[in-house]
C-alpha cells in the first residue's frame, strides 16, 4: 500500500480464549475427542434456560415493537427499570439518560477504549481479561498497564501497586475493576473497593467496573457493587449484561451505567462521545432490551440464579480439593463467576505428556516450538486428553498456569475432567525429573 494502513495497536490484539480453538479443532480432525474448557458459554456446556424465561421471550416475539429500532441509548422503559432497581438496591440515584445499551459488553468495551484520547491510559488487573487489556492496549498503541492480583492472597489486588503506578504515571486516567473477576473468580471485598475509590479520588481519575458476573458471587461471599462505595465525587462507568446471568450469551446485550458524570467537564464530554458513537450505529438489538425487565423483575429470577450459583460453588469446592493438594501449585478457590485459575510455582519448559497417536504427537511438538511454558502444557494437555484450557499467560500476566471453567453440568464428567487435569499436571512436571 502507498500509505501504511496498519493501526498502531494492531499487534496488541489477542484473545487466547479463542486463539487455542484452531489447534484443538485440528487435533479433533485427527480423532482426539475435544472437551472445551476454554470459553465461558453456559449453554455450550449443557445449561438449560428456565422454561419461564423462554416463555417470556416467546411472548415478546409476538409483538411487532421487538422487531424495530430502539432509541439510541436503549428502550426507555428498560432504562427506567434499571435506574429504579439501583435506587431500590442501594439508594443511589441513576438517571435513565445515563444508561447506554450495546450489542454485548464486548461492543461496549471496544467503544469505551476506542474513544479515549490516545494518551489517556486505563490501568487494569493482571491476570487480565483479554477483551479489556487488548482493547486498551490497541487504543494506546502500547502494552496494557496493569496492577497485580496476588494468588498468594486469594487473588486480592495489590493496593500499593495500584497506588504507586497511578502516582508515578500521569498518563493513567482511570482504573478498571472486574468484579467478580475473570479469570480468577475473586470477589473484591468492600474495603478494597473503598481503597481503590480513594485512590481515584486523590488523583482525579474515573473508574470502570465490569460487573458482568455481579449476581454470580458465591454464598456467603458478599458482592459489593461499585455504586455502593462510589460516593458523589468520583466519576465511574459500570458495565452489566445478560450474557452470564440469565444466561443468554447469544443475546449480545450489555449496557453501561454512568455515575457522577457532571462533576467533571472532561468526563462528561467523553460520555457524550460514547453516546454519539452509538448513535452512528443507530441502536443496539431490540428484543433482549424489551424482555430484560420481565426476566430480571420476575419473582422466579432470584431462585433461578441462586440455584446456578450453588452448582458453581460446589464445583469450585471439588476442583479446589483436587488442585490445592498438588505440591508447587497455587489454586485459590474462586468466590464468584464460573472460572478456576491455577498457577504453577514452576513448570518445566520442556515437559511432555504421553500421546499415543504419532500424528497427534508430531502436531503438538510442532505447535509448542517457542511458546510460553504454560502454553506448551496446554497444547500437550489437548493432545493427551482432549481437554482445552486457556494458558494463564494469555491473560496478560507473567504468572504461569491455566484457566478452566466450572460449567460442565454432568457431575461425573466434571470430576473426570478435573482428575485428568490433576494427573496431567503431576505427569508433566515429573516428565523432566
Amino acid at each position: 500500500m502507498r500509505t501504511n494502513i496498519i493501526h498502531e495497536g494492531a499487534d496488541e490484539l489477542s484473545y487466547e480464549i479463542r486463539g487455542i480453538v484452531a489447534f484443538a479443532e485440528k487435533l479433533g480432525t485427527l480423532g482426539v475427542p475435544i472437551v472445551w474448557e476454554n470459553i465461558g458459554d453456559p449453554i455450550a456446556k449443557g445449561e438449560h434456560i428456565a422454561p419461564w424465561i423462554k416463555d417470556i421471550i416467546a411472548e415478546h416475539t409476538k409483538t411487532d415493537v421487538c422487531f424495530g429500532y430502539t432509541p439510541t441509548k436503549g428502550v426507555l422503559a428498560t432504562r427506567h427499570y434499571i435506574a429504579q432497581s439501583r435506587k431500590k438496591e442501594s439508594g443511589v440515584t441513576l438517571s435513565p439518560d445515563d444508561i447506554l445499551f450495546f450489542n454485548g459488553l464486548g461492543d461496549a468495551i471496544s467503544v469505551v477504549y476506542t474513544y479515549l484520547r490516545r494518551s489517556a491510559r486505563i490501568i487494569g488487573p493482571s491476570p487480565a481479561y483479554p477483551t479489556h487489556s487488548s482493547a486498551e492496549a490497541a487504543h494506546a498503541g502500547a502494552a496494557h498497564i496493569t496492577y497485580h492480583l496476588d494468588p498468594h492472597r486469594n487473588w486480592l489486588p495489590d493496593i500499593e501497586d495500584i497506588r504507586n503506578k497511578v502516582k508515578y504515571n500521569p498518563s493513567v486516567a482511570g482504573i478498571l475493576i472486574i468484579n467478580p473477576d475473570n479469570p480468577t473468580g475473586m470477589v473484591y471485598p468492600r474495603k478494597v473497593l473503598e481503597q481503590i475509590v480513594a485512590i481515584a479520588r486523590t488523583h482525579g481519575l474515573f473508574l470502570i467496573a465490569d460487573e458482568t458476573y455481579a449476581r454470580l458471587a458465591y454464598e456467603p461471599k458478599e458482592f459489593t457493587p461499585l455504586y455502593d462505595v462510589l460516593g458523589s465525587d468520583v466519576p465511574a462507568i459500570v458495565m452489566r449484561g445478560l450474557s452470564k446471568e440469565v444466561p443468554w450469551p447469544g443475546s449480545r446485550c450489555g449496557w453501561i451505567e454512568v455515575y457522577n458524570k457532571d462533576i467533571d467537564a472532561d468526563f462528561a464530554r467523553y460520555v457524550k462521545t460514547l453516546n454519539d458513537a452509538k448513535m452512528l450505529e443507530v441502536c443496539a438489538t431490540a428484543l433482549p432490551q424489551h424482555v430484560l425487565p420481565a426476566i430480571l423483575g420476575d419473582e422466579r429470577y432470584d431462585h433461578t440464579v441462586a440455584s446456578r450459583v450453588a452448582q458453581y460453588a460446589t464445583r469450585a469446592d471439588r476442583a479446589y480439593k483436587a488442585f490445592a493438594s498438588i505440591p508447587g501449585v497455587m489454586a485459590p478457590r474462586p468466590e464468584g463467576a464460573f472460572y478456576y485459575s491455577v498457577v504453577f510455582d514452576d513448570l518445566p519448559e520442556n515437559g511432555t505428556l504421553p500421546i499415543k497417536d504419532d500424528t497427534v504427537r508430531r502436531e503438538v511438538e510442532h505447535a509448542v516450538m517457542g511458546v510460553t511454558a504454560d502454553k506448551r502444557f496446554a497444547h500437550y494437555l489437548i493432545g493427551a486428553t482432549g481437554i482445552v484450557v486457556v494458558p494463564l499467560s494469555g491473560f496478560n500476566t507473567d504468572l504461569v498456569g491455566f484457566r478452566m471453567t466450572l460449567l460442565e453440568t454432568d457431575d461425573a464428567q466434571f470430576d473426570d475432567i478435573v482428575e485428568k487435569i490433576r494427573e496431567a499436571i503431576v505427569m508433566y512436571r515429573a516428565s523432566v525429573k
